[in-house]
């Protein structure tokens, strides 16, 4: 009989979905949960549970996402539960705890906004953060980094617990279908027609429109450029609405018409990637590998983004991308123009993170990684 994963995530779980797929060719039996539509796992014929947390501070809403959590393990029975994202690898393993022989992988894709603010309630929480979190490596059979930063921390601060560690580069991008998306998006000219933008050269950034993610300073860049080329367009896409408080809304966004256009959540990223002459990514989030500046470089986009972890494993300086410190409106602004100005250099570049992404970053090999160590924990727990 094969072995039953449980996969645990958030509201964007369903981009998970080709590693599901992936992990059941190889034997798996898959579920997943988490808090996002399901309609997407019907579609591809998958198992769906759904439950809800708070991304945000609420403890009420945290105990009573573990009961549910716990529930679900004693419903399905999974043989490994492997959860993602920031709150899911805290609540996973506090689920479990109570379950014996129950084994737990977290994907660390980052450190988010506790290890990215500099506003006082962070900086607050970051030590009952680590407590939590080692609280929750006693319970935990193997613990995957995108990146070697994001290890050597919790080592630095005993979070790892008895389980292990590996570090599994990205979460795996599944080259064949970003092609096919491509390919069957909307053309370019379209585009541009739709969202009226002529024949203007296009700075496009695609996340959470947080001021984690860089958004103020984006916008403090865009001016800039502006000044200097004003036919430049800069296109925002991504949602605001689920943001709170630190959230970039359309009023503030607003206030850089003409030459700043916010979408919105889109369906059609690979097209307007492929679309656009540069990508923007100005996170200040401490991230695991962002798999949207993997698909960037996929679409051969010159890619400017911020010295963060996760960013700088896909963008080397000067030879791969633009890397600028983050919170530095003056440099990014400078980022784009050299790329939009020397278009033979930023090409050149974008073909090499094109040739990184595909040796380095595909689903197939992260599929296979990750394969070794559900198989590594179902053995220890046989022996």
């Amino acid at each position: 009989m094969s072995a039953h994963l449980l996969l645990v995530g958030g509201e964007d779980h369903d981009l998970r979905i080709p590693f599901m797929l992936a992990m059941r060719e190889r034997g798996f039996r898959i579920t997943g949960a988490g808090t996002g539509d399901p309609a997407p796992f019907r579609s591809a014929g998958l198992d769906y549970r759904a439950f809800s947390f708070d991304r945000f501070i609420n403890p009420a809403a945290d105990l009573s996402a573990v009961r549910s959590l716990r529930r679900l393990f004693v419903d399905l029975k999974p043989q490994i539960v492997h959860s993602f994202d920031t709150k899911p690898n805290l609540l996973v393993p506090l689920a479990a705890r109570s379950i014996r022989g129950l084994p737990v992988v977290r994907t660390i894709n980052g450190l988010g906004w506790l290890f990215s603010s500099r506003r006082l309630l962070p900086m607050v929480l970051r030590p009952v953060y680590c407590g939590v979190h080692r609280q929750a490596a006693r319970t935990t059979g193997m613990t995957v980094f995108q990146n070697r930063i994001d290890r050597g921390f919790f080592e630095r601060h005993g979070m790892l617990g008895q389980g292990g560690s590996r570090v599994i580069p990205g979460s795996g991008v599944d080259l064949d279908q970003f092609r096919q998306r491509l390919s069957d998006g909307p053309s370019p000219k379209d585009l541009r027609r739709e969202l009226g933008l002529g024949d203007a050269e296009v700075v496009i950034t695609v996340t959470r429109m947080t001021r984690q993610k860089g958004i103020h300073t984006l916008l403090k860049a865009a001016a800039q450029v502006n000044r200097l080329r004003p036919s430049t367009r800069f296109l925002l896409v991504g949602p605001w609405q689920t943001e709170g408080a630190e959230a970039i809304g359309p009023e503030e966004i607003a206030k850089h018409a003409p030459y700043v256009i916010a979408t919105g959540k889109r369906q059609d990223v690979p097209a307007l990637l492929h679309m656009a002459d540069v990508f923007a990514f100005p996170t200040e989030y401490r991230e695991g590998v962002p798999r949207v500046l993997l698909e960037a470089a996929l679409a051969r986009l010159p890619i400017v983004t911020t010295d963060m972890p996760g960013c700088s494993d896909v963008v080397q300086d000067g030879s791969s991308g633009r890397l600028v410190p983050p919170r530095d409106p003056a440099r990014l602004a400078d980022a784009i123009l050299a790329s939009l100005n020397d278009r033979d250099r930023a090409r050149a570049m974008a073909d090499r993170a094109a040739q990184i992404v595909s040796d380095e970053f595909g689903l197939t090999r992260n599929v296979a990684m990750y394969a070794s160590a559900y198989r590594e924990l179902l053995d220890r727990g046989a022996r």
